[in-house]
């Protein structure tokens, strides 16, 4: 048996056709079409590949007089997890995928004390007859409202990243042949795009307080509340971009176990996201709790703000104390 016949036995086998099979390869429709009617012969990088989708070995595909499937040993006993070009393009699209779910979510919470914020100021206004208290109910409805909807996204698409879950954790795994050629060239891609995203979010956010300080010089109370809830959106706006190609690149820095993701840096990593969580967890019970026992809204968003700047010098400690425990081993 010729292998144009084998590679068709195979991909009926698993019940692909010459597109699915083209798009595990990465190549085209036509290649798989050529390989199948013997027009052309797959390269030796393509012919590994094959073994490692179909689970043969080399000399099945490669020999004639094998008419029967040699499959190959798999180093399950090793206790290392390989990852195929179909499970890594499979992360990588679901990755991006969740990255604008994810930077919608974030954005949502971002916005959700602004209604609180107007309605505060307009409590203020003569020509509205509107009580404290119904101003503040409105707000907290409105805020509720935002992280309600924030919330379930996160968590399905934490639902959703499960299977890859191994890699956030100290799992070993390695990359089966052809996928890191694969991964560092999307990444070569991608890096001109990242760069020129985060270069645009950061000018956002730098520049997101003039509209606050703009607003500050007429005097009036109302008119400052809306320059904050501008610099609020345009803070959310740059967080957005940062999160959409962050979460991108960070998936490909995974796969190649690069940067922030080599495997003596994700131990660090996951004590940096535990202290992380519990930080923003408590200085939220904070802001509620003074926002509530106070009703000073227009007053208590400084919590967030003074617990931004604090938080960088939170985790460069824990990131000191990391460090200085892994030298100790």
């Amino acid at each position: 048996m010729i292998l144009a016949d084998k590679i068709i036995k195979l991909r009926k086998k698993n019940g692909w056709s010459q597109e699915e099979l083209a798009e595990k390869m990465n190549v085209s429709r036509q290649a798989v079409s050529k390989w199948e009617s013997a027009q052309a012969i797959p390269d030796l990088e393509r012919i590994l590949q094959l073994s490692s989708l179909f689970g043969v070995t080399t000399d099945y595909l490669l020999k004639d007089e094998l008419e029967n499937e040699e499959f190959a040993d798999t180093p399950t006993a090793s206790g290392i997890k390989r990852i195929t070009v179909e499970e890594a393009s499979a992360y990588i699209e679901h990755r991006r995928w969740a990255s604008l779910r994810i930077a919608f979510a974030t954005f949502l919470c971002i916005l959700s004390p602004i209604t609180i914020l107007i309605m505060s100021a307009a409590t203020e206004i003569a020509d509205y007859a509107i009580s404290d208290v119904f101003a503040s109910m409105i707000g907290l409805v409105a805020l509720f409202a935002f992280v309600l909807c924030a919330v379930p996204i996160f968590l399905y698409c934490g639902f959703k990243n499960a299977p890859f879950d191994f890699l956030d954790k100290n799992v070993p795994f390695e990359l089966e042949y052809g996928v890191r050629g694969m991964v560092e060239q999307k990444r070569k891609k991608f890096r001109n795009t990242y760069i020129r995203c985060n270069i645009l979010a950061t000018c956002i956010c730098v520049f997101s307080p003039i509209p606050l300080i703009v607003s500050a010089f007429s005097l009036n109370d109302f008119m400052c509340i809306i320059g904050l809830c501008v610099t609020i959106v345009l803070a959310g706006i740059g967080a957005t971009i940062f999160i959409i190609v962050g979460v991108r690149d960070a998936s490909l820095q995974k796969l190649l176990q690069q940067g922030d993701f080599s495997p003596n840096k994700k131990e660090i990593n996951g004590l940096t996201e535990t202290v992380g969580y519990a930080y923003w967890g408590i200085l939220t019970v904070v802001y509620l709790a003074w926002s509530f026992t106070s009703n000073d809204w227009h007053i208590t968003w400084l919590v967030y703000a003074a617990g931004g700047i604090i938080f960088p010098v939170v985790i460069s400690i824990c990131n000191f104390l990391a460090d200085k425990k892994g030298n100790s081993k």
